[in-house]
């Protein structure tokens, strides 16, 4: 998918839970965020194959709380797509700074928001272990700490 045809819209409700799942695997808390912020999609052939929330929660501040690609469509750019539009759709509803918040492990993530220009803010430690019953394991790490970026717009 080329990044000029890349289309997003705002949905309200009907939100692919499937898709937020694979960013974020407690339901409870996805359903928490999603209801209080704005949630974006992407579509292909009639499919939903990407989506983004953006949370308020400060004045003049947004946190991307949630970007998925639907496995089969992933490695192809989307991702990095998802986050441009996201940047700009932040900027265009007047936001100065976007943050966003990812595990210790997300090895991927963690360089995807580094080149979208997010800079490292901070460490929550220990956010996975307190906020999460299961364990998470990405590339073969335990995942324990929410690693903190954010980015002025």
């Amino acid at each position: 998918m080329e990044k000029c045809k890349l289309l997003t819209r705002l949905i309200k409700e009907a939100y692919p839970l499937d898709l937020l799942l694979l960013a974020d695997p407690s339901e409870t808390l996805v359903k928490k965020y999603v209801d209080r912020g704005q949630c974006y999609i992407v579509e292909q052939d009639g499919e939903t194959i990407g989506v983004y929330v953006l949370l308020p929660t400060r004045p003049e501040t947004v946190e991307l709380v949630n970007i998925a690609v639907a496995e089969q469509h992933q490695a192809k750019g989307i991702g990095k797509a998802l986050v441009l539009d996201a940047i700009q759709k932040a900027e265009q509803q007047g936001y100065k700074i976007m943050e966003v918040g990812t595990g210790n492990s997300s090895i991927g993530q963690l360089a995807l928001y580094q080149k979208c220009g997010f800079r490292i803010t901070g460490v929550d430690k220990d956010f996975f272990t307190i906020h999460y019953e299961e364990e998470i394991v990405e590339n073969g790490i335990v995942c324990v700490d929410m690693i903190r970026l954010g980015r002025q717009l």
